[in-house]
């Protein structure tokens, strides 16, 4: 093109759009420096804040709940979905988009929309084994479709994996391990139990972990802890000299708590997977109990390749981690080979390929 491609990245509200949208933006602008991004977003969202913090352009449109599977609501749906539309084309003609690229979430029906109206060819990513009513949609019109994973039912879906921070997706765990225990106040040498429930935490990780504190001491395991920002918890009772256990509200180095650890206990959430398995970390996955049991699905694949341990949230308990977790921890053997299992899964470069795909289909007719 005669000039720099213009894209228009939409997707936002929860941390599992608005971060591969922000590490393919990242990655245009790798490949080809003079792509103008635009990203569409919610003033509600993550991306209200994290999107102009990256240095990318945001566009507010209104927020349009899409409904994951045909309910009433759909009902209401053409009334709330004209305004957010019109707006969406506005964004496009003013930005000369070439292509427009859909994660999910409340902007990306309102995207697709306005990018079919127009003959802007578009791009959908699904970052979960069940796709959403938007990239549903979006997908019968798209020219490429992308996935994280395996098996989703979308119609020429390819699986790219889900784009990840670089760095994350370009982190050397054992060349780093010394320096992710340095920073957190950790013992060098000694085997690490990471413990998240995601940015925001969970109640349960955080019951079964801190009640198993002294059963992990006596097995020699330190830990690292997120409980998350609202979750104000005490440290556990330790005898003096046991190994260290460290709370902290928030992990904002994920990248040095993964070198840090030999195993984690978390949730399994697309993000979550996603970095587990690019970093070739093993993860004792706790599905979240409600929702579409997306969460099983994701954590199923590695579960099954030797990759990690699963749990039911009510299963998560304090005796399940003291028993479960140690004899894990302790041999070297078995986390190599987890660990290994894991990495097997994983898309470093998700991100690259992603936007590869992006800049092909800005020159192609919709």
């Amino acid at each position: 093109m005669s000039r720099p491609v213009s894209v228009v990245l939409a997707g936002g509200g929860s941390a599992g759009h608005v971060s591969p949208l922000l590490a393919t933006a990242d990655a245009l602008r790798r490949i080809a420096p003079e792509t103008v991004v635009t990203a569409l977003g919610t003033s509600r969202g993550l991306e209200a804040s994290l999107v102009p913090a990256r240095g990318y352009r945001l566009e507010l449109v209104p927020r349009v709940p899409m409904p994951r599977e045909p309910t009433p609501a759909l009902l209401r749906l053409p009334g709330r979905l004209r305004g957010a539309v019109a707006t969406a084309t506005a964004v496009l003609e003013r930005v000369g988009a070439d292509v427009v690229v859909g994660f999910g979430g409340y902007v990306s029906a309102p995207a697709y929309l306005a990018a079919r109206r127009h003959g802007v060819p578009i791009v959908v990513h699904e970052a979960n084994p069940r796709p959403g009513l938007a990239n549903r949609l979006g997908a019968r019109f798209a020219v490429r479709v992308a996935t994280a994973t395996d098996g989703v039912p979308l119609p020429g879906a390819r699986t790219v994996g889900l784009p990840l921070r670089r760095e994350v997706a370009t982190l050397d765990r054992a060349a780093r391990r010394l320096e992710g225990r340095a920073a957190y106040g950790l013992h060098p040498t000694l085997p690490t139990l990471l413990v998240t429930g995601g940015s925001q935490g969970a109640r349960t990780l955080n019951t079964a972990a801190l009640g198993a504190a002294p059963a992990l001491a006596a097995a020699g395991i330190q830990v690292l802890h997120a409980t998350g920002p609202r979750n104000t918890v005490p440290p556990p009772q330790r005898p003096p000299g046991s190994p260290p256990y460290v709370l902290v509200p928030y992990l904002d180095r994920m990248e040095l708590a993964y070198a840090a650890a030999d195993l984690a206990l978390c949730r399994s959430g697309a993000n979550t997977c996603a970095e587990l398995t690019a970093v070739g970390l093993p993860g004792a996955f706790v599905p979240l109990p409600h929702g579409n049991g997306e969460q099983r699905l994701l954590a199923e694949p590695v579960v099954a390749a030797g990759g990690g341990l699963l749990v039911e949230d009510a299963g998560c308990t304090p005796e399940w981690v003291a028993i479960t977790l140690p004899p894990v921890l302790t041999d070297p053997a078995t986390l190599a080979a987890m660990a290994k299992a894991a990495a097997a899964l994983g898309h470093r470069d998700a991100d690259v390929v992603l936007a590869r795909l992006v800049l092909e289909a800005a020159g192609e007719p919709a």
